[in-house]
């Protein structure tokens, strides 16, 4: 293709991509939830009751879901309804129920260190939202021919993410273990020294 067919019209001028915030009715929604995710999430880490911070997980994937649903990726958000929202969630509330944990404002659990987590808090958020500026300023995913099922999904995850993957199913198996570990702490207790049983 030569500079003179397109000047001659005889080849058709590729379309440049859309600008990065073209405010079309999806991206509106898709900025409201990302700043209800937002906001939910600062609501987890700030509230002193662990049931509201569990609730306000639940908001806080919600909302992500929802992110992946306006971005076509429909597997994608209902597994993070499913395995999110209807799992991890859950087994934090059990697990919080079965412990007898306090749920409230414990004075022994404070620390003084608040300014300098306020600050590492900053400077971690600033390093990777540079990051991702940096990263995908220029990108673009045409969202009409994007595809999003499960073969998609399945071949980007399983060919190029394969380790986090991974990372992520031991992550969440220790988090099982250890929620099973902390609601019987009785296991054990019964055991001589020896560690054989008793007969």
């Amino acid at each position: 293709m030569s500079p003179a067919d397109l000047l001659a019209g005889a080849l058709p001028v590729p379309r440049t991509a859309p600008g990065f915030l073209g405010w079309d009715p999806q991206e509106a929604v898709f900025v409201a939830l990302a700043l209800l995710a937002l906001a939910a999430g600062v609501l987890v880490v700030t509230t002193r009751n662990v049931i509201h911070a569990a609730l306000w997980l639940v908001v806080a994937l919600g909302a992500v879901a929802g992110c992946y649903l306006l971005l076509t990726a429909e597997f994608v958000a209902w597994v993070q309804v499913l395995i999110y929202v209807g799992a991890v969630v859950v087994l934090l509330l059990f697990g919080a129920m079965l412990t007898r944990a306090p749920i409230g404002r414990s004075a022994d659990l404070d620390s003084a260190n608040r300014p300098a987590a306020l600050l590492a808090a900053v400077a971690t958020f600033g390093a990777l939202g540079g990051l991702l500026v940096d990263g995908f300023r220029a990108a673009y995913v045409d969202l009409d021919t994007a595809p999003g099922g499960p073969a998609a999904t399945g071949g980007a995850i399983f060919r190029y993410f394969v380790l986090p993957f991974e990372v992520a199913s031991v992550l969440l198996l220790a988090a099982l273990v250890g929620a099973i570990v902390l609601s019987r702490p009785d296991i054990g207790a019964d055991r001589p020294p020896d560690g054989r049983g008793a007969p």
